[in-house]
């Protein structure tokens, strides 16, 4: 699965967000089930940032927003990512099912 989480950063911040963001993704490496991750900003607006982790399954990333670390060195910083969507489950060529909206069963 991939998480994309986006943010709108004043220029003047842009330098402690840049830290902060590494600073997360450092945290969430350290999880079990990461696979990889990367912090970019837009080429055509520079005040727009991207934090991207990819997870084993959407369990570990979950897991791992709830561990000590994460809390404390990226909760806050994906707590003022823009408020859309951020989770993707990968889709293939091979036409693989995908994830159907619906409600899910609890059992």
């Amino acid at each position: 699965m991939i998480v994309v989480s986006r943010f709108r950063v004043p220029d003047e911040d842009g330098t402690a967000f840049r830290a902060d963001a590494h600073g997360a993704l450092a945290a969430l490496a350290a999880r079990p089930g990461y696979v990889g991750g990367q912090v970019g900003r837009n080429v055509d607006d520079p005040s727009l940032w991207v934090l991207t982790t990819t997870w084993e399954n959407v369990g570990s990333y979950r897991r791992a927003l709830s561990s000590y670390d994460v809390k404390v060195a990226a909760v806050p910083l994906l707590s003022r990512a823009l408020d859309e969507p951020s989770a993707y489950e990968v889709v293939d060529a091979a036409g693989s099912a995908l994830n159907e909206r619906g409600p899910r069963e609890l059992g």
